[in-house]
């Protein structure tokens, strides 16, 4: 090999390593979470601010990286065309090979092993080259200009879809990702979802129907009063004058008693006032509704204005926090498992939780029913006797209790899982397989992680679970603080 050829090899090396730089930068701005780069920024990272600052104006940014990444590697296959031709007198022979060289260099080297790497440390890459960029982003400005103008004439032409904006199934699907990745943990991810998905529950979803209401006549007397607030350890109470459809308030438990002994006791002077909702309100309205009048309790309305049910403010916040139960409360489980495939399942429960549990495909607006029992009578036309069953899917529905008016508890047993028709090619299950693996790898990660956990000393997980039982019983909403819910 001749001298002249080393500054050929240095040459290539150099462009080569040069490649790999832009290549990386490429998938780092590509892949690179913005919300972990903004908390990055947040923590007074001068390098997370500058690769923000890059990433909106991203369009000027990949001009730059492609521009960039272009010019060494085409002066790389240049260089080594010079280089073969020197060391072979075939110079047709000379710049196959070279080519075929430069190309798996390129490849492996310039592109694969850098974009790999960049991929997985994107938000700190980005960080540490944001500075090198920023210059040659300054550098190549009349040629990102230039192509800015062929950006707008192609947007003119094919007239893209303006609406760029995260959708709410995307930032759901988002929430799970980051729990199955193991960003967030399973109750958090519920939580953030639950928070999502509130301002699309109605009152229908949640309230307490006509039948089950407790209420109370106006006219009725103390004792007879006394004894409904210790059979049913309710805090508050619908007060009506001559039928449950004309509610007039809300008579709360400690104004009873705080004038029980009172010679003239009249219902009237220490109820609060009534508040009305439909049952197609939205929950977040009817949350503010209950802040600003501080109260707990709102009456729900039918179509034709006669009274539908009740719903608390208990009731709106379980959607979003999950059931709370205090001390005197009975913990019914709507949906008990009897065994793997065996479920015992009343007739308040919800529809769509029950088909959720059992892992059924339901179209929630073309369910014209919100409860079991009510699926259940739509199903048969008639309310079922007890032993009558049928089968749905892959489900065995038996009914074991019911009365004239209602099923109060039904039996589930869940047959062989219908195998969903395969559309998926060959090339689709090599790409799930690989997913699969991962998905393993990341569970055993996950495991290793709590079997680290359990290390703990006993004594700080018993102070911890202490901390935190005491924190979970003030519960901050807005403007309300509220402390023991009570039903």
């Amino acid at each position: 090999m001749s001298p002249q050829c080393i500054p050929y090899i240095i040459g290539i090396i150099v462009l080569t390593a040069l490649s790999a730089f832009f290549s990386a930068c490429e998938t780092a701005y590509n892949s690179l979470n913005k919300i972990k780069l903004k908390n990055r920024a947040n923590e007074g990272s001068k390098g997370a601010k500058k690769a923000l600052l890059l990433v909106d104006n991203y369009d000027k940014l990949i001009t730059t990286i492609l521009i960039g990444n272009n010019i060494v590697n085409i002066a790389a296959a240049t260089i080594a065309t010079l280089l073969f031709s020197e060391v072979m007198e075939n110079k047709d022979l000379a710049a196959t090979i070279s080519t075929i060289v430069v190309t798996v260099i390129t490849l492996i080297f310039g592109e694969i092993t850098p974009k790999s790497i960049a991929k997985e440390f994107a938000e700190s890459f980005a960080s540490r080259v944001a500075t090198i960029l920023q210059i040659l982003c300054l550098i190549f400005t009349p040629f990102t200009w230039l192509f800015s103008l062929w950006q707008k004439l192609m947007i003119k032409i094919f007239k893209p879809n303006a609406n760029s904006g995260m959708s709410e199934a995307e930032l759901i699907t988002m929430v799970d990702e980051a729990t199955t990745e193991g960003g967030i943990d399973k109750d958090e991810g519920e939580l953030i979802r639950s928070a999502i998905e509130f301002n699309e529950l109605t009152v229908k979803d949640i309230f307490t129907p006509r039948v089950d209401v407790i209420a109370v006549d106006v006219d009725a007397k103390k004792d007879e009063l006394r004894d409904l607030f210790l059979e049913n350890g309710f805090s508050r109470l619908p007060v009506y004058e001559e039928d449950i459809d004309n509610v007039i308030g809300i008579l709360h438990e400690k104004d009873f008693y705080k004038n029980y002994f009172k010679k003239e006791f009249d219902i009237k002077k220490y109820m609060t006032q009534t508040i009305w909702v439909t049952l197609n309100s939205n929950l977040s309205s009817v949350l503010k509704m209950l802040q600003k009048s501080k109260a707990h309790m709102a009456v729900v309305l039918d179509e034709y204005g006669g009274t539908a049910g009740i719903v608390t403010l208990e009731d709106i916040l379980e959607e979003l926090v999950g059931e709370i139960w205090d001390e005197h409360d009975e913990i019914i489980e709507d949906i008990v498992k009897l065994s793997e495939n065996e479920y015992q399942i009343t007739g308040g429960c919800n529809i769509e939780d029950m088909f959720d549990a059992l892992g059924q495909k339901y179209d929630s607006d073309e369910l014209e029913v919100t409860t079991v029992s009510g699926w259940i009578v739509d199903h048969f036309g008639y309310i079922p006797n007890i032993d009558e069953q049928f089968d749905y899917n892959n489900l065995t529905i038996k009914v074991i209790d019911a009365d004239p008016k209602k099923v109060e508890k039904i039996y589930v047993k869940e047959l062989a899982k219908i195998e969903e028709e395969d559309d998926g090619t060959f090339i689709d299950k090599f790409f799930m397989k690989d997913n699969d693996d991962k998905e393993e790898e990341n569970k055993k990660a996950e495991k290793l992680f709590h079997k680290e956990d359990k290390s703990i000393d006993n004594n700080d997980k018993v102070a911890e679970t202490t901390e935190k039982v005491v924190d979970d019983t003030k519960i901050e909403f807005d403007d309300i603080e509220i402390n023991n819910i009570e039903k």
